[in-house]
């Protein structure tokens, strides 16, 4: 098994544990669209893309897991260290770059490391292109049309 098919596994595992029905799917919705936004920009920016994907599902966990969005980044960060340790998936490096990825990931106005930055990059397609009808948000908007320039949509 990919260790990309064994992280789903765990993180479903997880998922499943949410008693809504409809928080839940789009929970399932939100990560798996994360971690396919962040596959595509892997290859194009020259990341793994598995490490990428593995980021984007583990993202936003914290959060789900427990209801809040407080600090879920930093919390998130630290629980994604966690379930990487225990299921023995990745390097040492490999998790680091993941959890900084997540640490940061809330923070769409700052500019942090590449890798920290297709995170939050594939977070943005994922609430712009997921439902085209809603606004984007202010803090997301210029990171919405750098990626619409990277990707011939302007």
């Amino acid at each position: 098994m990919s260790r990309l098919k064994e992280l789903r596994k765990y993180v479903n595992k997880e998922l499943y544990k949410m008693d809504d029905k409809d928080d839940r799917t789009s929970a399932i919705i939100h990560l798996n669209g994360v971690a396919l936004a962040a596959t595509m920009l892997a290859k194009k920016r020259g990341y793994d893309p598995e490490v990428a994907a593995m980021a984007g599902v583990l993202h936003d966990l914290h959060a789900y897991k427990t209801g809040s969005y407080d600090e879920h980044e930093h919390k998130g960060s630290e629980l994604a260290r966690e379930i990487l340790e225990k299921l023995e998936l990745t390097t040492k490096e490999e998790t680091d770059m993941i959890c900084s990825a997540i640490y940061h990931h809330g923070d769409k106005l700052t500019v942090d490391s590449p890798f920290d930055e297709l995170l939050k990059d594939a977070d943005v397609i994922s609430h712009t292109l997921n439902d085209p009808t809603k606004p984007i948000k202010e803090k997301e908007q210029a990171r919405y049309e750098s990626l619409c320039k990277e990707f011939g949509m302007e």
